[in-house]
């Protein structure tokens, strides 16, 4: 199993999509988060929506994604927020050595 991943997540807009980008980043629980915007077309609750969002591309390791999730859905608006685990097969090893020197492996054990 690869040690890095992707998670994604969206938000609602760019001020509180920044808010969680900071705070992961500043907790070290993500070496670095990219903000997109984008446009998601989806169903909820019966309904077909159709909104502008901020996605998030956070990069991290696999260990620590259940203190991302769980960082997201406290501060997160959503009732059911998006936050998906897409692992990383393959990287640049100098890249993921710096995702190495920006994380806090040991809160993985916690």
């Amino acid at each position: 199993m690869t040690d890095y991943s992707v998670i994604l997540s969206t938000f609602p807009d760019r001020d509180s999509a920044k808010n969680v980008a900071k705070m992961l980043v500043t907790r070290r629980l993500a070496a670095c988060v990219q903000l997109l915007p984008i446009n998601s077309v989806y169903s909820w609750k019966g309904e077909i929506c159709d909104d502008d969002e901020v996605l998030l591309l956070i990069k991290t390791s696999v260990a620590l994604f259940e203190q991302v999730a769980t960082a997201i859905k406290d501060a997160h608006s959503y009732e059911v927020p998006e936050i998906i685990q897409v692992p990383i097969i393959g990287g640049l090893p100098e890249y993921l050595n710096w995702i190495d020197n920006n994380i806090e492996f040991e809160r993985a054990a916690t």
